[in-house]
């Protein structure tokens, strides 16, 4: 059988992506930075010597790899959270977006001796934030912010990638001669946020009502529907002229604030799909970097990083909010904390797989202003915070439990998902009446469309789906009562 090297050095690096990312919450430092650097320990100039330069393959990819790092965060954000905040979220994300880009262009293009169009390009793709590195800092630091503050800056996030993406792909078009007026600009970019916004409400709505009445024979089968859900939303929505970012965004967004089948156990798949994208997507984009090449524009990207960091975004953020009445302090939060992350350098391949002059180079600067923006930026946000007096020592980010790694014990209990059969034990009998032991409970019904938490009185019936939770010893009783009929004449399984 012929070997496959590239298989082994995938997983190599992926499972070395998921070590280290143990060490992020350890020491305060983001875990893309983490990632970046295996792909750069990796690449041509570094240990691995793994030769990759196809800026168009990391360009397709990091575009997938992006739909489903948005689609997962619009999963883990309710509607009812962000909609108090919407105004102020979405102008950051628009009219906040547009000035960082301009006024990074104006300085950018006298630093690095480039035209105001190539300026513009570089801000455009430096443009957006990353709030998902700003929140893993914080929870790892044990740091909780106003509500109102942290539900802006991951509207902001999750919304201003689509943004970023028209400005660099406009700004292209701009260097190579092929564009549009002003006026027609904005209006496709208007027709843009527009189509996508309402193409993923719609086909989450639809998404959601299929889900529920599919009843498919194999559990399994629920996250497969899903995956291929955000490469619809994300392609089709872009076919018809919409932002297939701000549709899979949407579409998270709108599947967050609904009950489904396997709501739970989906949000968990696409959390650790969004993580697998991330981590490859780092890596891939670590290879494409040759670190020898890094030092011919350090001290260039450091200046265009200070000029982001302290005058363009402080900029942008203070005349966007100022007029939402936002508290001094935050805005200058948000001016601080606008981190760079994964959608700047996967933008930045975008110039170069469309042959633009100085491509390369910018992706070399692009590549350095993150990094940054990481270091300087994200291992201060908890020292900003305290500082501005936006945290509360009492209150603090609460760890997600996953009850995965309680209920996995040869000897502890076990959560079981099975069906009331018409004709058997249980059907038509009130729960009181089954003589259940103590060790087994029932948590959940799920009755048709509905469901609810039981109590001795209710009265199961044929068809009923349970969730169960039984110690060992009792579990290979429960087919007995709940499925077949003929058990004990009192109906009993102790």
């Amino acid at each position: 059988m012929e070997t496959q090297p590239w298989l082994l050095a995938a997983a190599v690096l992926l499972i070395a992506g998921v070590v280290v990312s143990k060490t992020s919450s350890r020491f305060g430092v983001p875990s893309l930075l983490l990632f970046l650097g295996i792909g750069m320990l990796a690449g041509s100039d570094g240990i691995a010597r793994i030769d990759f330069d196809d800026f168009d393959l990391a360009r397709s990819f990091g575009t997938v790899a992006l739909g489903y790092i948005l689609f997962s965060g619009g999963l883990g954000t309710r509607f009812t959270d962000i909609r108090p905040i919407i105004g102020p979220a979405v102008a950051l994300a628009s009219i906040g977006v547009v000035i960082t880009a301009s006024l990074v262009a104006l300085v950018a293009s006298e630093i690095l001796d480039l035209t105001l169009a190539e300026g513009f390009l570089l801000g455009a793709v430096i443009a957006s934030t990353d709030a998902a590195a700003v929140f893993s800092v914080l929870r790892s630091r044990g740091i909780s912010i106003p509500p109102r503050l942290g539900a802006t800056l991951e509207l902001e996030s999750g919304s201003n990638d689509p943004a970023a993406v028209f400005l660099t792909v406009a700004a292209i078009d701009i260097v190579l001669g092929d564009h549009a007026g002003p006026l027609s600009m904005v209006g496709m970019f208007a027709l843009q946020m527009t189509v996508g916004v309402l193409c993923g409400y719609l086909l989450a709505r639809a998404t959601v009502a299929a889900v529920n009445r599919l009843h498919l024979d194999f559990d399994g089968m629920y996250p497969v529907f899903t995956f291929a859900l955000v490469l619809l939303i994300l392609e089709g929505v872009n076919m018809i002229g919409g932002s297939g970012f701000l549709a899979v965004y949407a579409a998270g967004v709108t599947m967050a604030s609904r009950d489904f089948v396997h709501k739970r156990s989906l949000i968990r798949f696409h959390d650790g799909v969004a993580w697998l994208m991330q981590i490859a997507m780092f890596v891939l984009l670590g290879l494409l970097v040759f670190p020898s090449r890094l030092p011919d524009v350090a001290l260039q990207a450091m200046l265009v990083a200070a000029v982001l960091i302290l005058f363009a975004r402080p900029v942008a953020v203070f005349l966007t909010l100022v007029c939402f009445r936002f508290p001094r302090s935050q805005i200058a939060f948000v001016s601080w904390v606008g981190l760079r992350g994964a959608t700047p350098i996967i933008l930045a391949t975008f110039p170069v797989a469309a042959g633009v002059p100085n491509g390369e180079r910018l992706f070399h600067v692009v590549f350095f202003v993150v990094l940054t923006s990481i270091l300087v930026q994200g291992t201060s946000i908890g020292a900003a915070a305290r500082r501005l007096r936006l945290t509360d020592p009492d209150v603090v980010f609460e760890r997600p439990v996953s009850f995965d790694t309680v209920i996995t014990g040869d000897d502890g209990p076990s959560l079981h998902e099975l069906s009331v059969r018409p004709g058997s034990d249980a059907d038509t009998r009130q729960i009181i009446d089954l003589g259940l032991p103590t060790g087994i409970l029932i948590v959940l019904v799920r009755r048709g469309e509905y469901s609810f938490m039981p109590e001795g009185t209710t009265t199961l019936q044929g068809g009923d789906d349970l969730l169960v939770a039984a110690d060992r010893e009792h579990a290979h009783r429960l087919a007995s009562l709940f499925a077949h009929h003929g058990g004990s004449q009192d109906g009993s399984v102790a």
